[in-house]
């Protein structure tokens, strides 16, 4: 057998020197969001840590509670979202976190802090067992009142369009870092030996149409009928069917190569089963920020105003043609 040899990447700009430079480059990021991603990023890495000891060490099946979507939580789950909760209060910039493995607003001890974070800790959490893509959703808002006071639910229950920052962990084949401070979306890969992220893509732009989509096929038959009909035109013109159980995998794969996610209502989830708040809003951004589109089939998901925490919509996101064009069918 022979072997290629060592393999040394130009390993480029950092994810701290990138997020400096764009600091500079765009007064109106806040300072703050350096740290808050940094932070972020530094969970990534210890989750990605466990992430690849899958089977050697305890951490897959059930925890035996449920959360606030009275879903059964992996142990996972959990660890993930107290590693992101404590990377977060070291910040001193975070307030309180909003949190899909949470009932509700949870204060971290920052009196000074001004900042919101909403969180999906472990998308994907039944990839868990048999070693498949998972992710971790996050977005930013400032907080709406004042410092003096507990945080509100109108400090939370924010429009998407108001998010200063958003992004995701994907834990696959690497670790990437992707996120967009409203000036264009960027990913980083983690390099193991170097223990930091680097720029691998700057600027990414979503195509404006592709031929892939992903949604669940087994519900086939309790999707609306404008549904039904464009998956039947997707089928016709030879389009692939790519559904990973994760949503961040699959609106990864349609952020490089074109392509849309679906997960519409259905006869017994009338209104979608993803989470507006701490799912839905960040990848919107991000999609609109590389030139796509999101929609729950009236309008776009940014200018949707949250009524609780863990409201769900449904969720058409992807590449801005293939959108529009399932919105025209839309009765």
């Amino acid at each position: 057998m022979t072997h290629p040899g060592n393999i040394t990447p130009d390993l480029g700009r950092s994810l701290a020197q990138f997020l400096k430079e764009e600091q500079e480059q765009f007064p109106d990021i806040p300072e703050e969001l350096l740290p808050i991603l940094h932070a972020i990023a530094a969970a990534g890495k210890a989750i990605d840590k466990v992430v690849r000891t899958l089977g050697l060490v305890d951490i897959t099946g059930d925890q035996g509670t449920y959360n606030a979507s009275d879903e059964a939580q992996q142990k996972l789950d959990l660890l993930a979202h107290h590693w992101l909760l404590d990377a977060l209060a070291h910040t001193g910039a975070v307030c309180a976190v909003v949190s899909e493995e949470a009932p509700t607003i949870i204060e971290l001890p920052n009196s000074n802090g001004k900042y919101i974070v909403a969180l999906d800790p472990l998308d994907g959490s039944p990839n868990i067992d048999v070693n498949a893509h998972i992710g971790t959703i996050f977005s930013l808002y400032q907080r709406q009142t004042t410092q003096s006071m507990a945080v509100q639910q109108e400090d939370v229950l924010q429009k998407g369009n108001a998010q200063l920052a958003a992004g995701y962990i994907l834990y696959g084949t690497s670790t990437m870092f992707v996120y967009t401070a409203r000036h264009g979306v960027h990913g980083f890969t983690y390099h193991p030996a170097a223990d930091d992220f680097f720029l691998a893509y700057k600027a990414m732009q979503l195509p404006k149409s592709g031929r892939c989509y992903a949604i669940n096929d087994g519900y086939f038959e309790a999707f609306p009928g404008y549904v039904q009909h464009y998956i039947h035109r997707c089928r016709r013109n030879g389009y692939s069917a790519r559904y990973t159980g994760a949503l961040i995998a699959d609106f990864h794969r349609h952020l490089i190569q074109g392509g849309i996610y679906l997960y519409p209502p259905t006869k017994k989830h009338a209104e979608g089963k993803l989470r507006l708040v701490v799912e839905c809003n960040a990848l919107a951004l991000m999609a609109e920020e590389a030139g796509g589109a999101a929609s729950n089939g009236q309008q776009s998901i940014l200018s949707l105003q949250p009524q609780a925490i863990h409201q769900r919509v449904p969720l058409y996101i992807g590449a801005t043609n293939m959108v529009q064009d399932l919105l025209a069918a839309v009765v």
